[in-house]
């Protein structure tokens, strides 16, 4: 082309979660059968939505006024309802208006970025979700800039290295938390949640909470959200069906927007934000006409309970079975349905391997890890895939310095689960020598 049609920033959009499937799609060719633990949907891992439910969409659909557009900001009545339930949680209070409906909070998360100045920056943790990391950095035309989880702390955040960074950094004026945590399972205590409005309120900055998992925690945890804790400090809250319903396949996410008054910076970005979704029309329409409904049945609190209480005996044990190995960091998971393995300080050396039996799949694999430029957790996840056959993601490839990798919780068949952690075990303990 005449001139160059990429900014700086743009090769940090990857999605590793979605870009190893191709990998495994690969090895498949040789008849090996995957076992997916790559990707966060219940649906492809069998979760059954109810029958009340799937009724409840059934008659929307049956409704002429379903087929139109809705408001640009969201339908009205699923955003009076949202702002109540809100409201019901005690903290800071909002009308229907600090609500925002997107595509999917995918949607939201890249049009927040994208009416940032590139010189504005939002720190967020580290490990990332690939989502958030990359939309701040193609916007700022550079490497995301993060905030370190701590794997011998119960991937807690680091915060004296969030506050250092924040105060050496002039260009940070937003702090974004994910809770509970994707890719690592962690729940946020209220006293850390608490240090981050600190921080902000001290700085001036605005925080983002990404809570697309706040209802979905067990094994006696709790998760906060921003509302509950922000004070006056201005504040986004980011939410969705996909993983509590759970209903990927809605797109259907809705921003709320916290003490947007406090500061005119914020409702300027607040209004832009608005007016950016009056250009687009509006946002799907049934799974907003849906909301209210799903949400205040009686029978959705004993959904979400036993679908929580499933994740958390799968957690239990996957735990039984990883926390024996030696030289990985190993934390039981509370929240989401994700954790996140990491190798410890030498663990990983140069000429690891597994036996893989098919001498086809045996020679793509070390196709693929041939060269020094390979990651050491990619070399790993790539020989798992082709001598046992499971697919996770290496945890370089979500914005961090650490080397590991991220499963998911999701496997519904206790036989099958059992069997692929046990095999996961196995992979691991042969190529770290134990």
């Amino acid at each position: 082309m005449r001139k160059k049609l990429l900014r700086p920033g743009a090769d940090e959009l990857s999605y590793e979660i979605r870009g190893i499937v191709r990998k495994a799609e690969a090895i498949m060719k040789h008849g090996v059968k995957i076992q997916w633990e790559n990707i966060g949907d219940p649906i492809m891992k069998h979760a059954e939505i109810p029958e009340w439910i799937k009724q409840i969409i059934c008659e929307l659909s049956f409704q002429n006024d379903t087929y139109s557009y809705c408001h640009s900001k969201g339908e009205l009545a699923t955003r009076k309802f949202l702002a109540n339930r809100n409201n019901s949680l005690g903290g800071v209070q909002i009308n229907e208006d600090d609500i925002l409906f997107y595509n999917g909070l995918g949607d939201a998360i890249g049009k927040i970025y994208q009416y940032l100045l590139p010189s504005a920056r939002i720190i967020g943790p580290s490990p990332a979700y690939s989502t958030h990391s990359s939309a701040e950095a193609a916007h700022a035309n550079d490497s995301p800039i993060t905030y370190n989880l701590d794997p011998s702390n119960h991937w807690y955040p680091d915060m004296e290295d969030l506050y250092l960074k924040v105060k050496y950094n002039p260009n940070i004026v937003g702090i974004l938390i994910i809770n509970p945590d994707n890719p690592t399972g962690m729940v946020y205590p209220i006293e850390i949640l608490k240090k981050f409005v600190q921080i902000a309120r001290e700085f001036d900055l605005f925080l983002i909470s990404d809570e697309i998992y706040i209802n979905v925690t067990y094994n006696g945890a709790k998760a906060w959200s921003l509302a509950q804790y922000i004070e006056d400090v201005p504040g986004i809250v980011m939410k969705g069906l996909s993983k509590e319903v759970p209903w990927p396949g809605s797109r259907c996410g809705w921003t709320k927007f916290l003490n947007r008054k406090k500061d005119p910076e914020f409702d300027k970005l607040c209004t832009t934000l608005e007016n950016a979704k009056m250009i687009e029309v509006s946002s799907t329409k049934l799974p907003q006409l849906a909301v209210p409904r799903i949400l205040s049945d009686p029978r959705y609190f004993d959904h979400i309970r036993n679908n929580n209480d499933k994740i958390g005996q799968r957690a239990k044990i996957i735990a039984d079975i990883l926390k024996k190995v030696k030289g990985i960091y190993f934390n039981e998971t509370f929240g989401a349905f994700y954790n996140t393995i990491v190798f410890k300080e030498n663990a990983l050396k140069p000429g690891q391997k597994l036996h893989i039996e098919n001498p086809e799949v045996r020679a793509l694999v070390e196709e693929w890890v041939a060269g020094d430029q390979i990651a050491p957790d990619k070399r790993f996840v790539y020989y798992l895939l082709g001598a046992k056959g499971i697919c996770v993601v290496p945890i370089s490839s979500f914005c961090s310095d650490l080397h590991g990798f991220r499963i998911t919780l999701l496997e519904n068949d206790a036989e099958i689960l059992v069997d692929t952690f046990s095999r996961l075990a196995d992979a691991l303990n042969e190529y770290l020598g134990n």
